[in-house]
């Protein structure tokens, strides 16, 4: 019984840490990406490097309630449970960060729009 709680214990480590790693590649893959739009001064680099950052933090926060499986105390629970809602805050907080950039965005083409519509054709 102790080896199948050993392998188990092993398997749910390297779950997390695949996942974990996932999560790093995928926020590191945004910054790099975010940095080249900055330079190229692309509208919509700060909606893709957000929503790059929040898929990284799900991965992460997916990790964590992996890692849950496997905690031995109350502290550590406590301490993983504090984890966690601070990275679902941070998704939610890019989320809406998201949602009032690209209605920014939004509004500011059809502002656009609308002045092109009166100028006068030449």
């Amino acid at each position: 019984m102790e080896a199948i709680e050993l392998g188990f214990d092993t398997l749910v480590r390297l779950c997390i840490l695949l996942i974990e790693l996932a999560g790093i590649i995928v926020i590191v893959i945004s910054m790099v990406r975010g940095f080249i739009g900055f330079v190229q001064k692309d509208d919509s680099t700060r909606i893709q490097l957000a929503q790059g950052i929040m898929l990284g933090l799900e991965f992460k926060v997916g990790s964590e309630v992996l890692r849950s499986v496997i905690v031995s105390g109350w502290n550590e629970l406590g301490t993983l449970a504090a984890v966690i809602l601070l990275r679902s805050l941070l998704t939610l907080l890019l989320h809406w960060e998201i949602d009032v950039e690209e209605k920014r965005q939004r509004e500011c083409k059809e502002a656009e729009a609308v002045e092109a519509a009166k100028l006068p054709e030449a």
